[in-house]
């Protein structure tokens, strides 16, 4: 894959939809570990909405996609998930506006994102968010010059599997402070998800 085009944003997010709403009861039950238990209802309820948003538009550019996927995202996903998956999704919009999606841009568009997410979440790397498997993901993408699938699967797997051990410091879950330590972040593994629909997109464009 040379270019990230407009269909393989449907394709990502279609798979994504798919995947949250067949693990919506694990990342509940997730949620009622160390949350609000409501992260599988709220993302499959917000993904569902994306794809009723994205069905039949005309769509000319991916960033288009983006900001259409992030204004659902915030509108429809309760909890704190709706305004960091949405933030992440309108700086990528913003970073893509009217351009090719190339490797380097795609990768500024992480960039922007990560960040958006740090600041809107008031969050940094080992806090056991989702910011964890974001800035892995973002940093794979940095080191490496072409989209590679098995690579971003990898990554973000092994950064959502590490929240296990992490305790939380941020969120409802840190009230719970070491009895977080055990658990996976719900917001990491729908992190997780994400990147494995867009592995599975990568290795199929390429």
């Amino acid at each position: 894959m040379e270019i990230f085009q407009v269909e393989h944003a449907r394709k990502w997010m279609k798979a994504t939809n798919e995947r949250i709403q067949e693990k919506k009861q694990e990342l509940t039950e997730l949620d009622q570990a160390i949350g609000d238990g409501d992260h599988g209802i709220n993302m499959a309820r917000g993904f569902r909405e994306v794809m009723t948003k994205l069905d039949g538009e005309p769509y000319q550019h991916v960033a288009d996609v983006m900001k259409d996927v992030a204004m659902t995202l915030m509108s429809k996903v309760g909890g704190a998930a709706g305004p960091l998956y949405g933030t992440a999704f309108l700086k990528l919009s913003m970073a893509f506006k009217g351009q090719d999606v190339d490797y380097p841009l795609f990768t500024k568009g992480m960039e922007d994102a990560v960040a958006g997410v740090k600041q809107r979440g008031k969050s940094e790397v080992g806090e056991k968010t989702l910011v964890d498997v974001w800035s892995a993901v973002l940093e794979k993408l940095q080191e490496n010059d072409h989209f590679d699938g098995s690579l971003m699967l990898d990554t973000a797997k092994a950064a959502m599997e590490n929240t296990k051990e992490t305790m939380a410091t941020k969120g409802r879950a840190a009230y719970l402070k070491e009895r977080s330590i055990g658990h996976l972040d719900p917001g990491s593994v729908s992190s997780f998800y994400l990147f494995e629909s867009l592995a599975g997109v990568i290795r199929e464009g390429v």
